[in-house]
């Protein structure tokens, strides 16, 4: 029952997308009580991961204009005269201009049921009432170790996670992955792809096989890669966080140049084995990059430079167009009129450190899709007590007038749940508070094709291609491929992901890069120039909030101890929502280290004098403590990290005991 939840946290997080599910996994483990709690019924917020038919649901729900009506004010007569609140919104506004689009027989999928769907679930809108009988009860309190996919089947946010299993790690599956946790000797490793034959002709699949189908698909609303050396990696791999998922490696750069799509050489084996570069091309390039690792040893080479952009120096490099489009668009990946020439340069010297730590390209894809990353982390704060809640809407903040601080929520049951600190997720906050804020927006689209835009041997490929600019003013659109070997599409499938900065709708933006790279008419219009395009078999384009880089002091009336989250921005990497989430914790507990490592299992004692009982019925495995064995009778004192017992005998009982407790936490 919602209302039997503790009153009282160090705590309280709203929304739980990547920043505030890092936030809260590193509170837990600096030893805070921690709520966490939204009120959609999946994990990840705009940072999530959906089936088909949950991507559908999530579709339905966005294009639908209704405004909810404030129908029960009653949490107004829990605020006292020395109080005020600050109301927060109804309803998420963070997605616009949502456009779906099927381009087969959507008819022959009526009736078509989905392969192992379960019963759906009511699904509870802001106001958390829709769905809800009079009589029910309130939802329950979600398990401390969150499974989405067997809770919301309508609404997957990534078939069952990745084998996430406290006690041995990441699970292996084809061969291809590799989790940022295990040895040095493999990160190392290059992956190698599963080999298949190409056929001649791409297999036709239908809308009712994608319907059929709709479990084996993961889509991101989110489409982002993990650079190897990036903050996000260093963080899976310090908190240990990196056993819960699994990983693979980005395959292949590609580029488009004069119509056609081509693959871009990136480490030395790569360049020195490509046919597309003439012998002069790849001692240029090689030459350029030396440079570019250590270029702030030659500031000479480029002082002069700094105030133009980065085309413009490439240019002064004597480097041929060719390579010098290889450069900016696909190594550099930054705006041809925009950016200048240091934050080409930096950007170069980021893409060439991250080569070969887990292969010949500097990324890595999560498995099941990036709403996995943020389930991790509050995986992380539930085995460290934290407490979680779904379909929770909370209605408002409380503020104390005489000092300013917020100090505690009223959430929908009417329930008031004080704490010191509040994270909130921008999408939380109302209109007033946010009326000075001017947000950016992100253009998306997610495409279902019927093969790669270039066909290779083997076929199962990981692929990033960004696109130039298609006239002067339009941002480049980076486009992701994934094939179905990163568990986010149905075999014979592919699942491509288009993202720019927005100047118009996501539609309008996005659009004319479709049309270059897929065919998109109908199967009987097809003419013979566009047989050779992979054809496009599903589609949607939306337009969401980008909320980053939004400065504190923009949000009205808003308490210093209240840290608002972004959602994602625009950029490739995860940079932006790791460094925020430090910067809060550091704020609110300078002296915690942030995510620090776990203790190693064979260095836990646990004591029996100071194992009490649990005074609620709320019991939180995290929290349970093993019974004492009988060689631990004497001792005295809670679980401490401490030296080795000496008796083997007790060691050997204490890690079956602390086995056993890691498979409860699991299930």
């Amino acid at each position: 029952m919602a209302d039997n939840l503790p009153s009282e946290f160090e705590v309280v997080v709203l929304g739980t997308g990547l920043p505030e599910s890092i936030v809260a996994a590193a509170c837990a483990r600096s030893g805070q009580r921690v709520l966490h709690v939204d009120w959609r019924n999946y994990y990840g917020g705009n940072w999530a991961s959906f089936s088909f038919s949950g991507l559908l649901s999530w579709i339905k729900e966005n294009q639908q204009k209704t405004d909810l009506g404030d129908e029960c004010e009653d949490w107004k007569k829990l605020i006292l005269e020395d109080e005020e609140a600050i109301p927060l919104s109804r309803k998420d506004k963070t997605i616009q201009h949502v456009e779906d689009f099927c381009f087969g027989d959507q008819d022959s999928a009526e009736g078509v049921e989905e392969a192992g769907a379960l019963p759906k679930l009511p699904v509870l809108g802001a106001s958390g009432a829709e769905g809800v009988s009079p009589g029910s009860e309130c939802p329950a309190v979600e398990s401390p170790c969150p499974e989405p996919e067997s809770r919301e089947p309508e609404q997957a946010t990534g078939t069952e996670p990745a084998a996430a299993t406290e006690g041995n790690g990441a699970g292996t599956t084809s061969g291809t992955e590799s989790s940022p946790g295990e040895s040095t000797v493999e990160l190392g490793q290059t992956e190698t792809a599963p080999s298949e034959t190409p056929t001649q002709e791409p297999k036709k699949v239908t809308y009712s096989q994608i319907v059929r189908e709709g479990r084996r698909f993961n889509i991101d609303l989110v489409s982002k890669l993990l650079f190897s050396r990036g903050l996000l990696i260093d963080l899976l791999i310090k908190s240990n966080v990196s056993r819960y998922a699994e990983f693979k490696n980005a395959t292949r750069i590609l580029a488009f140049r004069e119509g056609k799509v081509e693959q871009v050489p990136c480490s030395r084996a790569d360049v020195f084995n490509s046919r597309q570069l003439t012998m002069v091309e790849k001692r240029m390039l090689m030459k350029f990059l030396t440079f570019c690792l250590d270029y702030e040893q030659h500031p000479e080479e480029y002082q002069d430079h700094e105030s133009s952009t980065f085309a413009q120096f490439l240019q002064t490099r004597k480097l041929t167009p060719s390579l010098q489009h290889f450069i900016l668009h696909s190594i550099a990946m930054v705006s041809e009129t925009e950016s200048r020439t240091l934050e080409g340069l930096q950007a170069t010297k980021k893409f060439l450190q991250c080569l070969g730590r887990y292969g010949n390209t500097p990324f890595l894809f999560p498995l099941y899709g990036q709403g996995e990353i943020p389930q991790c982390f509050c995986r992380l704060c539930a085995v460290f007590g934290g407490i979680y809640c779904l379909r929770h809407p909370v209605r408002c903040l409380v503020v104390d007038k005489a000092s300013g601080r917020c100090k505690a929520i009223v959430d929908h049951f009417g329930q008031r749940i004080s704490a010191n600190y509040f994270i909130v997720e921008d999408s939380y906050l109302s209109e007033s508070t946010c009326t000075n804020v001017c947000y950016r927006q992100i253009s998306r689209a997610v495409l279902i094709t019927d093969q790669s835009v270039l066909n290779t041997d083997p076929e199962q490929q990981v692929s990033i291609l960004t696109v130039p600019p298609v006239e002067l003013g339009k941002p480049a659109v980076c486009v992701i491929e994934l094939c179905s070997s990163t568990m986010t599409c149905m075999k014979d499938t592919y699942l491509v992901h288009l993202t720019c900065p927005s100047t118009q709708t996501a539609r309008e933006d996005l659009e004319p890069v479709v049309q270059k790279l897929f065919n998109v008419n109908a199967e009987k219009e097809t003419e013979n120039e566009e047989l050779k395009k992979p054809r496009v078999l599903w589609a949607v384009y939306f337009n969401m909030r980008d909320s980053s880089g939004v400065d504190r002091n923009s949000y009205s009336g808003l308490p210093p101890n209240v840290y608002v989250c972004s959602g994602p921005d625009s950029a490739l990497g995860n940079d932006c929502a790791v460094k925020q989430a430090e910067t809060i914790f550091k704020e609110m507990f300078p002296a915690e280290e942030f995510c620090p490592p776990p203790p190693n299992p064979e260095d836990i004692i646990y004591d029996e004098d100071e194992i009490e009982p649990e005074e609620t019925g709320l019991s939180n495995p995290a929290e349970t403590k093993p019974e004492p064995s009988a060689e631990e009778s004497s001792g005295g004192g809670a679980a401490v990290v401490t030296a080795p017992l000496e008796g083997f005998s007790a060691m050997k009982l204490l890690r079956l005991l602390f086995l056993v407790m890691m498979m409860l936490r699991a299930i």
